[in-house]
């Protein structure tokens, strides 16, 4: 055989000098601190109404995560609050994160502790204006944590390796709604496990389980994260790198203590289980990672008439008005929950929907999507109330009730099979 020509040869090399490298996911890993610095209105009980808070007894934080195939990047944030932001915040946020680094997707979302501050009042007459400037200004001071979080995040990213893993832990949640066997629970303990690639040091661990975190007296006016702090905190302690927390379908889920004692230690109990689950994963280079992501809003009728003051105001007495005037503002034309889905190379699935879905919905989605992993994430991208299944909403109760569940009957069920179809979709195996 003829050997190639010197010309040839430095060809080969120059090409092979001068090829870009193959491309890998890049991730990185942030924090900030958004506790409230002045007392304002507690989000989540409604018997507090508009009573101030008066201390701290954990920090709250908004921790993100970056990820990144090529130029499409994705931000994976977890809040210590209630819900997610508003309609309005969200969109400033996500305007702010497209201009200054280009990242065009994001699932925002609350742990949904009934700890954390209502983030709800504006600037605007009736709406927190002259009554709540403390929490106008915290409004504006979260958007900034938010956006600062997310963006440190993006500086912070580098080549990644990837691993995702579930299991089944028994002993940590219950269902509060059903009384009909068999009562369904969503027990999924899901990881996301990313790794620098070049040194295997932890860049970020996605945690994605289901349980309320009500585990604090509503008496306690203080601020605290609740189980998910505890658990970020053990998972960093013994891990060694950041954790996020996402929240799961957990619309008619709560926690079970027995046996793990309070908050912090059953925070610190399943904390070490997802050590324990990441640990077991084995994290691998991908030579062309794949980021596809879809969203949109979906308008449902609503089954309460907020055009009715009587309503309107039963409502505020229930919760205060100020409160009240964010959800009669945006459910005006109907109540539009958001959906967000994004695959990641053909193995994991993230499921992002605006309120308290219950479990049954992310079980049946998982069974029915026959992808590796889905990582549920509830009270993302907005906050529409609670999304029961149609045989939750003919049992009644508290979540299924229209009070609670303004939604149309079958709304969860219809951003499921949504869902369902996207999660097809961005893999190629539908149009």
């Amino acid at each position: 055989m003829a050997r190639p020509s010197p010309v040839i040869v430095a060809l080969w090399l120059f090409l092979a000098a001068t090829a870009p490298a193959a491309a890998q996911w890049r991730a990185g890993a942030a924090s900030t601190d958004i506790t409230p610095a002045e007392p304002v209105p507690m989000w989540g009980y409604g018997d507090r109404h508009a009573e101030l808070s008066t201390g701290t007894i954990d920090p709250l934080e908004a921790t993100a995560v970056v990820i990144a195939a090529g130029a499409t990047k994705l931000a994976i944030v977890g809040l210590d609050l209630g819900r997610s932001p508003t309609e309005a915040s969200l969109e400033r946020i996500r305007a702010r994160i497209a201009a200054e680094a280009g990242i065009a997707h994001s699932i925002i979302a609350g742990s949904h502790t009934h700890h954390g501050p209502v983030v709800e009042l504006c600037d605007e007459p009736g709406r927190g204006r002259g009554r709540f400037e403390a929490a106008v200004r915290y409004g504006a001071r979260l958007e900034e944590g938010i956006v600062e979080a997310i963006l440190a995040a993006d500086r912070a990213a580098r080549p990644v390796t990837m691993a995702a893993g579930s299991e089944t832990v028994e002993g940590f949640n219950r269902n509060r709604h059903s009384k009909i066997e068999p009562v369904p629970v969503d027990r999924t303990l899901g990881v996301l496990r990313f790794d620098d690639a070049e040194t295997g040091t932890p860049v970020a661990l996605v945690v994605n389980f289901t349980a309320h975190p009500t585990s604090i007296p509503s008496e306690r006016r203080e601020f605290s994260a609740d189980y998910p702090g505890a658990l970020r905190a053990a998972v960093e302690e013994e891990w060694g790198g950041p954790a996020v927390f996402m929240q799961g379908a957990s619309g008619d889920l709560s926690t079970d203590r027995g046996g793990h004692g309070d908050h912090v230690a059953y925070g610190r109990a399943l904390g070490r289980r997802a050590v324990a689950l990441a640990k077991s994963l084995r994290p691998e280079a991908v030579s062309e990672p794949r980021l596809a992501v879809r969203e949109d809003r979906f308008p449902f009728a609503s089954r309460v008439d907020f055009a009715n003051p009587a309503v309107v105001a039963a409502y505020g007495l229930a919760f205060f008005p100020e409160l009240v005037g964010t959800f009669v503002a945006e459910y005006a034309e109907g109540i539009r929950p958001r959906l967000t889905v994004a695959v990641l190379d053909d193995r994991v699935a993230l499921v992002g929907a605006s309120g308290e879905f219950f479990c049954q919905h992310g079980i049946r989605l998982r069974e029915r999507a026959r992808i590796p992993h889905l990582f549920f994430f509830g009270y993302a991208n907005g906050y529409h109330q609670y999304f029961p299944t149609i045989e939750a909403a003919a049992e009644g109760g508290y979540g299924a009730d229209p009070q609670v569940a303004p939604a149309a009957l079958g709304a969860g069920e219809r951003l499921m099979d949504t869902a369902l179809e996207w999660i097809y979709a961005l893999r190629g195996r539908l149009p």
